[in-house]
């Protein structure tokens, strides 16, 4: 490989089932430590509403808990869905952030609701809007964050908090908005890969340099389970599997435990489903994670990689990170 590439955890605060939001929470400020002493890059939550087993909605607020408890991590949100907020609401949140934990906090911005009809309406109370008004609010919330004397109103706090920006998607669209305002792009392969290389190619050929970024920018979401043995981490990734067909199936609810054999369980529809949802992801020992994530920065030539590996056991799931980690450093090695 010609560069070190970054590696950092995305988030989302899994409630495992018997227990709660409170546990949840300390368990990632526990993970996010773990991930401080390994050296990842940073510590993303994501905003996520009406589910019962993601205890991040209130995500400036997660990501308080989190930088408190740590010292040199990054920290930020991956991401803000900005459809059900205004951009001065947010900007208020991220600079306070900033304030609390200045130089070490990042902002990612979807347009997705995080959520069904239902609750983005009861979040947004409006959901007539037209295709321009995300592109529009993030500019905004651009100018609010850099104190844009030219605004009739400024964030207190953050005016000149200037806390950068990400774009996140898993569409052309999030692909083409990052690289016209110059900005890095992360794209969500680690749950919807169909349209990763398309979207990465038309993000670096349209990219134009900003104040923020001189060149383009990508992080790619990525599942890992790692562990000694295959069939120990196949085992581990069985409680994230029973999430996506929950999800897919319209029954979310609660992380459940692992269940030996469940992929295989499955029937075949699923396990198509699966394997198209599973193509950013690496699961097995180190040595075959290192393989599968070799081949897949071949394929993106990613600046970073964001991982994600939701593990009911939270020893297990500290361990997956710490194989990660020991990835990295034999890739950059």
């Amino acid at each position: 490989m010609s560069k070190a590439v970054k590696f950092s955890i995305l988030d989302l605060s899994p409630v495992p089932q018997g227990s709660d939001v409170r546990t949840a929470l300390d368990r990632s400020l526990s993970l996010a430590q773990h991930a401080e002493a390994l050296g990842y890059e940073r510590f993303w939550m994501a905003e996520h509403h009406g589910m019962e087993g993601i205890a991040s909605a209130a995500t400036s607020v997660a990501l308080s808990h989190i930088g408190h408890g740590t010292k040199t991590i990054r920290v930020g949100a991956g991401g803000i869905m900005l459809p059900n907020h205004s951009p001065i609401v947010i900007a208020e949140q991220f600079g306070t952030l900033e304030a609390l934990f200045p130089g070490r906090v990042d902002l990612g911005l979807g347009r997705a609701p995080g959520s069904d009809q239902r609750m983005a309406m009861a979040l947004r109370r409006n959901l007539n809007s037209d295709a321009n008004e995300f592109p529009r609010d993030v500019v905004e919330l651009q100018a609010l964050l850099e104190g844009d004397e030219q605004l009739p109103i400024q964030a207190t706090p953050g005016q000149g908090s200037k806390v950068p920006l990400y774009i996140l998607g898993s569409s052309l669209f999030g692909a083409q908005l990052a690289a016209a305002l110059g900005l890095p792009y992360a794209f969500a392969s680690h749950f919807a890969p169909q349209m990763l290389d398309q979207a990465l190619e038309i993000y670096r050929s349209d990219f134009k340099p900003s104040n923020q970024l001189s060149e383009p920018y990508v992080m790619c979401g990525f599942n890992i389970f790692a562990a000694d043995t295959d069939e120990e981490a196949e085992y581990l990734s069985s409680s994230m599997i029973q999430s996506f067909v929950a999800l897919r199936t319209g029954n979310p609810g609660k992380m459940q435990p692992p269940v030996e054999g469940y992929r295989e369980s499955l029937p075949p529809q699923a396990q198509q489903m699966l394997a198209g949802i599973m193509q950013g992801s690496a699961v097995g020992t180190p040595g075959n994670v290192k393989t599968a994530v070799e081949a897949f920065l071949e394929r993106t030539g990613a600046d970073e990689l964001i991982v994600s590996g939701s593990i009911f056991d939270q020893s297990a799931r500290e361990k997956s990170y710490a194989l990660a980690a020991e990835v990295r450093d034999s890739l950059a090695a």
